[in-house]
């Protein structure tokens, strides 16, 4: 029984990794369909140390089940950030204890490739890692800020502060460092000597020198045999000290201070006089009776927000069959890349996909013949995506853009437009349209937009990229070089 459980489980999940690339922290919704997957792989194997009657390993595996609860919903886990990459370390370590049983276990053993696709890789911790510092950038957050809701224990916080030193972002190694350094054990896989070692490192390369003095003066009356660390603060004390490093600097671009919610009063003013109203799409039969409540975000450069235009059951069909075909997410210009994480996929002919067409054709008055197909996005961890056009300057190129949502974000998340300060936040089941190009076929620089980090929640959208061809009736081209 145990076997045949776990041949059509092993079969199911290999398709998933396969397609996915064996990437986890890009999508919050993978780590949520690995914790599940775990779950059901450790109850299998729970079966093969039964059948095998392996004393060695019988105490072991139900402690590690105990952990995963089946009253817990992973979705619900996944929600946070922090709580998002202790998950994906948990299942990292329990998959590689499963691969170093596996052996013992010869019902279990001709799977060792299939699990090997399980698990999460270092890249992937590293990769949530950096998502973690990102959304601490984006919204001027401490560790402790960060960690309100699911704590991270000495060894977990060192190995984010890692990241950070390796990406050169020293003022939050540093306070990562520092709350690790608060929760060091009594026997601590992390050593009190390495932490204060990074720690003066760290403050001497963000140029707070009298905070590496005093903690290279700690290291050394710690290990008073530490040549390293004399000649270290030798060297610092003939040195100024300069910024705080105790203290995240308030200066950022426009897109950072809209992301956080920093909008100026005057466009606030502006956006409130601007107009709702139902819409037929200019006397489209299928809306006569039915019309879209159609918001007006911005009049310059025009963006519309419609309401309630899909419906549940639709945005959960798309995810749905999106979820198999999900892999990372590319930038045109540089293919992976940290300006966009998540994972998304292109939908082939569906009737689901079909219809949300339709009704984008519907409220827009657009044609849909050279269309790209529905692309559905999951944001990772810090999911985002870094300001960008949409417009490739390319023949046909994509004069609008229709963006769904097909979640609510409880924080972070929002469609911002650096260029002219409007930010907006997702709302399930409204969609947005601006257009990309200028009536004369320039790009309209001003509709450069961004995907903010998620702080708190998981994004899933759905973009309809729509092309020039077949619009030459129904938006017609100017011949002035100002429009």
């Amino acid at each position: 029984m145990a076997v045949k459980e776990l041949s059509v489980f092993m079969v199911c999940f290999w398709i998933v990794c396969a397609d996915a690339g064996h990437e986890f922290f890009s999508s919050t919704d993978q780590i949520a369909q690995l914790y599940g997957k775990t779950k059901d792989l450790l109850k299998v194997f729970s079966q093969c140390v039964d059948a095998e009657n392996v004393e060695t390993i019988k105490s072991v595996l139900p402690n590690l089940l105990l952990s995963y609860s089946d009253s817990e919903n992973p979705e619900e886990a996944v929600r946070d950030p922090v709580a998002a990459y202790r998950l994906l370390r948990q299942m990292r370590n329990d998959l590689i204890y499963i691969k170093h049983i596996q052996p013992n276990l010869t019902q279990c053993e001709e799977y060792q490739n299939e699990l090997d696709a399980m698990i999460p890789q270092l890249e992937d911790l590293d990769g949530a890692a950096s998502g973690l510092i990102r959304l601490q950038e984006i919204y001027k957050l401490h560790p402790e800020d960060i960690t309100k809701e699911t704590s991270l224990n000495a060894v977990e916080a060192f190995d984010v502060g890692l990241v950070a030193y390796d990406e050169n972002k020293f003022q939050h190694a540093f306070l990562w460092f520092l709350y690790s350094l608060d929760r060091l054990t009594e026997n601590p896989i992390t050593s009190e000597k390495e932490l204060l070692r990074f720690l003066s490192s760290s403050a001497y390369h963000f140029g707070s020198l009298s905070v590496a003095i005093y903690f290279s003066q700690r290291l050394l009356n710690l290990d008073p045999s530490n040549d390293e660390a004399r000649v270290q603060l030798n060297r610092l004390l003939h040195l100024q000290s300069n910024p705080d490093i105790f203290t995240l600097n308030t200066e950022s671009s426009n897109y950072e201070a809209l992301c956080r919610g920093e909008v100026d009063e005057r466009i606030s003013k502006r956006q409130r006089a601007l107009s709702c109203r139902y819409s037929t799409g200019g006397g489209n039969p299928r809306l006569m009776y039915a019309p879209v409540k159609e918001e007006v975000e911005w009049d310059e450069p025009r963006i519309i927000r419609y309401h309630d235009i899909i419906s549940d059951r639709e945005m959960e069909i798309l995810k749905n069959i999106s979820r198999p075909q999900l892999s990372r997410s590319e930038v045109n210009q540089y293919g992976i890349s940290k300006l966009r994480v998540s994972q998304s996929v292109f939908l082939s002919v569906d009737p689901v996909e079909a219809g949300v067409s339709q009704k984008i054709a519907d409220v827009t008055g657009l044609s849909m013949e050279t269309a790209e197909p529905l692309l559905v996005q999951n944001y990772g961890i810090g999911g985002r995506y870094e300001p960008h056009v949409d417009a490739l300057e390319i023949e046909n190129d994509r004069i609008a853009t229709f963006l769904i949502y097909l979640s609510d974000v409880e924080m972070g998340g929002a469609t911002v437009f650096p260029k002219v300060g409007v930010a907006v936040q997702p709302k399930k089941g409204s969609a947005m349209l601006w257009y990309n190009l200028h009536r004369n076929g320039e790009r309209n620089w001003n509709t450069e937009h961004a995907g903010c980090p998620v702080l708190m929640g998981d994004k899933w959208v759905a973009n309809k990229w729509i092309h020039e061809f077949g619009q030459e009736f129904r938006s017609p081209c100017s011949l002035s070089e100002w429009e």
